[in-house]
C-alpha cells in the first residue's frame, strides 16, 4: 500500500473520531427549551423553529450551490459553458436581493408581534387569580418569597401546576437572570429594580432553574429547583414551609453573605421584607422610594409640612428644609 493511501485511511480516521467524540459529548446535551411545559415556553420554542426554518430558507440552497456550481464548473467537465468575460446578471441580482428581503421581512414581522405576544409582564389570560411569588437573586443563591402564604424558601421554588404565577424579581447585590428553560423567558434580576414575569407550568415536574447571568465566583452553583405540584401536593408544600422557622433579619443577613446555601424552607417572613430589599433598606437605614419622595418634595413644596391631612388635623408637621 503507498504512503498517499494510509494518509488518506488515516485522515478519513480521524474525522470519524471526531464526528464520534462530538455525538458522544452531545448526548449528554438536554434540549430542554424544545421541551417546554408551559404556554409561553411553547409559543418561544415554535418562535424558535420559524425563525429557524425561515432562514434555512437561504443556507441550505446556497450549500447546495456551492457543491453543485464547484462540480459542474471542474476543470474536466469540457460540457460546461466557459466564460472568462461574464460580470453580470439582473436575474442572478433580482434573485440574492429580493429573497433576503423578503426574508428580513417577514423575521422583522414575526419579531414585532412575539416581542409584544410575550411580553414578560403581560397578563397569561387564566380564570384564577395568579400566584404571587417575589423572587430575589443574593451571592448565589435564590429567595423565593410568598407573601400570600407567609412562607419562603431557597434554590426551591414550588409552584401549582395550572395556575398563572405573577413573579416580582430583583437582586441584593449584582445582576443576574432569572431563567427555568423548559418554563420559558429569561429576565433580568437588579439592585434597586424591579422586574415582573408572568409563567405557568401546564405539567407536574422538576425542572431546572438557573441564574443564565454570570455574576462572579460560585455562579456555577447557583442553581434551583422549580417544581410544579398539583394542588395538593403545593398545599402539602406549603403546610412543610410553615413548620419550619422565621426568616428574620439575622437570618435574611447571613443569606446576604457570599457563599452557596442549601435548599432551606421559612416558616414565617416579615412583611414588606422584599420591598426593602428593592429600596435597600433591608438592613436598616432610609429606604430610597422614601428618599426620592422627600427629594420631590423638597423640590416642589419647598418649606411646607411633609404631611397636611386637614382630616386627621397635621398628623406630622415636620417641616422640609428647602
Amino acid at each position: 500500500m503507498r504512503i498517499s493511501d494510509w494518509a488518506g485511511k488515516a485522515k478519513l480516521a480521524s474525522r470519524v473520531g471526531l464526528l464520534t467524540l462530538a455525538a458522544v459529548l452531545l448526548s449528554g446535551c438536554d434540549y430542554v427549551v424544545m421541551d417546554p411545559k408551559g404556554p409561553v415556553g411553547e409559543a418561544e420554542k415554535n418562535l424558535i423553529l420559524l425563525a429557524t426554518g425561515i432562514m434555512l430558507l437561504v443556507v441550505v440552497p446556497v450549500i447546495i450551490m456551492a457543491v453543485a456550481f464547484a462540480w459542474k464548473y471542474r476543470a474536466s467537465n469540457t460540457k460546461a459553458t466557459y466564460a472568462p468575460d461574464w460580470h453580470h446578471s439582473n436575474t442572478i441580482e433580482a434573485v440574492v436581493w429580493t429573497i433576503p428581503v423578503l426574508i428580513i421581512l417577514v423575521l422583522g414581522t414575526v419579531t414585532w408581534i412575539t416581542s409584544h405576544s410575550l411580553d414578560p409582564r403581560k397578563e397569561i389570560p387564566s380564570a384564577e387569580k395568579p400566584l404571587e411569588v417575589e423572587v430575589v437573586s443574593l451571592d448565589w443563591k435564590w429567595l423565593f418569597i410568598y407573601p400570600e402564604q407567609g412562607v419562603a424558601s431557597v434554590n426551591e421554588l414550588a409552584v401549582p401546576v395550572g395556575r398563572t404565577v405573577h413573579f416580582k424579581l430583583t437582586s441584593s447585590g449584582v445582576m443576574n437572570a432569572f431563567f427555568v428553560p423548559q418554563l420559558g423567558t429569561q429576565v433580568y434580576t437588579m439592585s434597586g429594580m424591579q422586574s415582573q414575569l408572568n409563567l405557568r407550568a401546564d405539567h407536574p415536574g422538576t425542572y431546572m432553574g438557573i441564574s443564565a447571568n454570570y455574576s462572579g465566583r460560585g455562579f456555577a452553583d447557583m442553581h434551583f429547583a422549580a417544581k410544579a405540584l398539583d394542588t395538593a401536593a403545593f398545599k402539602a408544600w406549603v403546610a412543610k414551609a410553615k413548620a419550619a422557622g422565621p426568616l428574620s433579619n439575622a437570618e435574611y443577613a447571613a443569606l446576604m453573605k457570599q457563599g452557596t446555601h442549601p435548599v432551606t424552607a421559612y416558616g414565617s417572613v416579615e412583611e414588606g421584607l422584599f420591598h426593602r430589599i428593592l429600596n435597600r433598606c433591608a438592613m436598616g437605614g432610609v429606604c430610597t422610594d422614601d428618599a426620592v419622595a422627600m427629594a420631590n418634595m423638597k423640590a416642589t413644596a419647598p418649606g411646607k409640612p411633609i404631611c397636611d391631612d386637614p382630616a386627621k388635623k397635621a398628623v406630622n408637621t415636620k417641616q422640609i428644609k428647602g
